[in-house]
């Protein structure tokens, strides 16, 4: 009696594995996903041009992240769907399915323990926006307590200004909108963006500061990030991808058509700038 019943209870047990197991091997992946519905889901941060901003009119997306996103979604067969968000909840919208992709993102270590990165779309420069009259020429003289820096919060400008410049003060502000304020208003004395945004700012708006690139020069790589899943073959398609469209020289001119719309040539991008 007794081995029947430890049989039975082995039974029982392994009906209710089963289902769960098949369940868990039945998960759709993303590239499934995409497959299916032929849609795939775009992160994208308004009024960051060159990189995205949406027309107030029209609705429309433009940058050279909505130009990514329509090539990689052409690729599939399918069409890019543009979901809003920031630079800052970009690795939690992932983590939690919002998006299927998100450009534009440095590979921080912090970011990698969290998400999946493609490779590298582009090289891009650290720089500064910083008010008249302050001209650091190195990284090193921003690491003192009566130095204001201004960023967006938890972005990989906050990382990694945090371990070079300890001893700065920072204001973490919302947005880089709020940070370029900060810096015209007078209550910071710089604000760290990489140089295709610090360009498109000044641009936009001269008064807000000069540009200032700092030594030795910081680049970083600008990849995407994916949400971590068990299969990695929508990965490798992005890999593919990028690898295909960089070789042919396409990312950098989807990149350098995007700067018409904050009315920058390829003239004036400084020779330090590299992508």
């Amino acid at each position: 009696m007794m081995l029947r019943r430890d049989l039975a209870c082995a039974l029982a047990a392994f009906a209710v594995a089963v289902p769960e197991a098949r369940g868990e091997s039945a998960a759709e992946s993303t590239f499934e996903r995409i497959r299916r519905t032929h849609v795939v889901r775009v992160g994208a941060v308004g009024g960051q041009a060159p990189y995205c901003v949406r027309d107030l009119a029209s609705g429309e997306w433009r940058g050279f992240i909505p130009s990514y996103g329509r090539d990689l979604a052409k690729a599939l067969d399918a069409e890019a769907e543009f979901v809003e968000s920031t630079w800052g909840n970009a690795v939690l919208d992932l983590q939690a399915d919002k998006v299927d992709i998100f450009f534009g993102l440095n590979p921080t270590p912090r970011r990698a323990l969290a998400i999946d990165f493609t490779h590298p779309l582009f090289n891009n420069l650290f720089t500064l926006i910083a008010r008249p009259g302050f001209r650091p020429s190195t990284w090193e003289e921003l690491n003192d307590p009566s130095v204001r820096i201004a960023l967006e919060i938890g972005t990989s400008y906050d990382q990694v200004m945090s371990e070079t410049c300890p001893r700065a003060t920072f204001l973490r502000l919302k947005t880089n909108n709020d940070a370029s304020l900060a810096v015209q208003a007078g209550k910071a004395d710089c604000q760290v963006l990489v140089a295709l945004l610090a360009l498109s700012v000044l641009k936009r708006d001269p008064a807000v500061g000069t540009l200032v690139v700092p030594r030795p020069l910081f680049t970083a790589t600008t990849n995407a990030g994916l949400r971590r899943e068990p299969d990695k073959t929508w990965r490798d398609f992005v890999d593919n991808w990028i690898d295909w469209n960089r070789g042919l020289g396409r990312m950098r001119r989807m990149v350098v058509d995007s700067l018409g719309l904050v009315g920058i040539a390829e003239a004036d991008i400084p020779p330090e700038v590299s992508f």
